[in-house]
């Protein structure tokens, strides 16, 4: 491309002006719809803090999904599971089983 097909406005300032967007190439996109009185707040409360509501909701949604993420176990845990409930009432005979070295 030219740079007499490139808009003005994208070449002026070089490096000063982004495409929508083009900043957040690690991101997804999706869209939320949200009732009109916590779109109000939400924007008042960017305007508060100087950022931009998007910023605001991506913010609570990691808050949110970091809470309610299960936590990991190791897959060792359960490995020597044998499904028989007695196994604590069969220790003794169990180990009578086991010859020593």
């Amino acid at each position: 491309m030219n740079d007499s097909a490139v808009p003005r406005a994208l070449t002026a300032g070089a490096g000063r002006h982004t495409i929508y967007g083009s900043h957040m190439a690690d991101t997804q996109k999706t869209t939320v719809y949200l009732d009109p009185a916590d779109y109000r707040r939400l924007k008042a409360i960017a305007r508060a803090r100087g950022c931009a509501p998007a910023q605001l909701v991506r913010e609570a949604v990691a808050r949110y999904a970091a809470s309610e993420t299960p936590a990991r176990q190791a897959r060792s845990v359960g490995a020597g599971n044998s499904r028989k409930g007695d196994l604590s009432e069969r220790a003794e005979e169990l180990l009578a089983g086991l010859k020593r070295r």
